[in-house]
């Protein structure tokens, strides 16, 4: 393993919104992604998944470079509005674990 990967912390968080949340959801999500993709640069992958069969229920799966940047990420102003603020509230289950990087 690099010294560039051994670092790296992975994010999968399982989330079911709320019945009759689902489009929200989906939209806040959308403008929450972009918000990381442009203001982040210590997140190397955000990827937002809906379930095609249950709309209900998001998969998502991020990399950070390492702890600091998952903090950075947590303490963003556009976390803290849009999925802190605004999502959260919306789900009616919220699952998140971390991973490190195997080499």
């Amino acid at each position: 393993m690099s010294a560039e990967t051994q670092n790296i912390i992975a994010v999968a968080a399982e989330w079911r919104a709320q019945p009759g949340q689902e489009a929200t959801v989906r939209q806040l999500m959308l403008q929450a992604a972009a918000a990381v993709r442009q203001h982040e640069p210590g997140n190397l992958l955000y990827v937002a998944h809906q379930d095609a069969a249950d709309p209900a229920r998001f998969f998502f799966y991020e990399q950070y470079a390492d702890q600091a940047a998952l903090e950075a990420h947590r303490d963003s102003a556009h976390y803290q509005d849009l999925v802190v603020a605004q999502i959260v509230p919306l789900l009616a289950e919220r699952k998140v674990t971390f991973y490190q990087l195997l080499g």
